[in-house]
């Protein structure tokens, strides 16, 4: 398999992306929530100086305006300082402008409604004002007249006062921001630990080191190393089957081998021994393959429902033994599911249920149920029964040398039964004859 990404650096790549865009974000919204505040409090203080204009302004008999020369704003007085005032006297069509508007003409608004303010940012060639507007009616001596008062401020020291404030605040966020990734990229270099720390012990069981996952991980971790614990264990077994397959199956076939060799001095005799050997030896080789074969137990399998399979085995048998005119009865939940490889499930039961075939008289009976976690099967027939419940379990041996076969089907049973880490009893059944009592842990 060819590897893939990192899975660290796409969680750093990840987290590097939200961080910047959660810092971006919140930059901006800091900057403008600044703008808008250090906006407000200088439209504030220009709002103040209408309040010093009011507070100064005079109107003569005439309706002429008439304002003092000096103020307590000393900016006003001083020409081009960035504060400018004008006062527009609407009836007479009169302006009034203070000492610091000399040389600048700044673009005073002349119409307002009266009690109206109003804050806008005004442009006049390339230079910008913050500007305070207000209209009022000014009650004097020749009856009320409309005045507007206006007053602008460069927009300079407040582009200034933002620039200075931006610097700092990204400067701030971005030292921020590296500390908070080189956080995370300890943070995530501490937790991906225990990954690596079990990628080290895969490596040291594929050199021949240890033998499985020895360390101790967190939860979220626990259920893949025992996972992978359990695979290596199972294919350990499923290799030392097949070893002890081919070593038995050698072995074997020596006696097998040995008769044949001896035979052949003996012509008369050499076809009833070579039928009989071949026989023997087809059912050695088909025993031994059928062990090495066996999936075993594995909680990777997907669990069957067993009743079908009990089915197919009934209708198979039936015609075999259809002379015998045999009853099979079948009690199995419908909805009872195992997690069995179907292929041992089928050899088992189908093994099972042959040899109570063999023996029975006119009656097979299978029981499959769910006792405490484990599946219990019960094979009875009406036969005879076992007169050695030990002997009958090993290969070739037969408990009446009358029945075809070669004493091979309960040897199998009884292999895949120990893969499976289950139990097989030999029993007197409830019809008189024998009952074979199976108990499989769940996988």
């Amino acid at each position: 398999m060819k590897p893939g990404y990192s899975l660290r650096a796409r969680l750093v790549l990840g987290a590097a992306l939200v961080l910047v865009a959660f810092i971006t974000g919140a930059g901006i919204a800091v900057q403008r929530a600044h703008a808008d505040s250090v906006r407000a409090v200088h439209f504030s203080r220009l709002q103040g100086t209408v309040y010093l204009l009011l507070a100064r302004a005079e109107l003569d008999d005439r309706g002429a305006l008439l304002m003092p020369p000096e103020f307590a704003e000393p900016r006003l007085s001083l020409p081009a300082s960035g504060l400018y005032a004008g006062i527009y006297n609407v009836n007479r069509k009169e302006d009034w402008q203070s000492a610091s508007s000399l040389g600048v003409a700044p673009p005073f608004r002349r119409e307002a409604a009266t009690g109206q303010w109003r804050y806008e940012t005004l442009q006049n060639g390339k230079t910008s004002f913050l500007g305070v507007t207000y209209g009022v009616r000014w009650t004097g001596r020749a009856g009320a007249q409309p005045l507007v008062l206006s007053v602008l401020e460069d927009k300079a020291e407040f582009d200034r006062e933002i620039k200075v404030f931006a610097r700092t605040l990204w400067a701030w966020l971005g030292g921020a921001g590296a500390l908070l990734l080189l956080a995370q990229l300890l943070l995530l270099r501490w937790a991906m630990a225990p990954l690596r720390r079990v990628a080290q012990e895969i490596q040291r069981i594929e050199g021949g080191q240890q033998a499985a996952i020895e360390g101790s991980y967190p939860a979220e971790l626990t259920g893949l190393t025992e996972n992978l614990n359990t695979l290596i264990q199972q294919e350990r077994v499923r290799q030392t089957r097949y070893k002890e397959a081919l070593s038995y199956l050698a072995h074997s076939l020596k006696t097998p081998l040995a008769v044949l060799r001896n035979a052949l001095a003996e012509p008369a005799q050499l076809p009833a021994a070579v039928r009989d050997q071949v026989g023997r030896m087809d059912d050695i080789v088909q025993h031994q393959l059928g062990r090495a074969a066996a999936g075993g137990a594995t909680r990777f399998t997907p669990a069957i429902p067993i009743a079908p399979v009990l089915h197919r085995i009934r209708e198979a048998l039936g015609k075999v033994y259809a002379e015998k005119g045999l009853r099979f009865d079948i009690e199995c939940p419908p909805g009872l599911n195992w997690r069995i490889d179907e292929g041992d499930l089928f050899e088992m039961m189908g093994n099972l249920l042959d040899n109570a075939a063999k023996w029975a008289k006119k009656r097979v009976r299978v029981q499959v149920a769910r006792e405490a976690g484990r599946l219990v099967i019960h094979v009875d027939d009406d036969g005879p029964g076992f007169t050695d419940t030990e002997s009958v379990l090993q290969l070739h041996v037969r408990a009446d040398e009358r029945v075809p076969g070669h004493g091979v089907g309960l040897a199998v049973v009884a292999d895949l039964v120990a893969s499976h880490h289950g139990t097989l009893k030999l029993e007197r059944g409830p019809f008189g004859g024998a009952r074979v009592r199976i108990e499989l842990p769940a996988a």
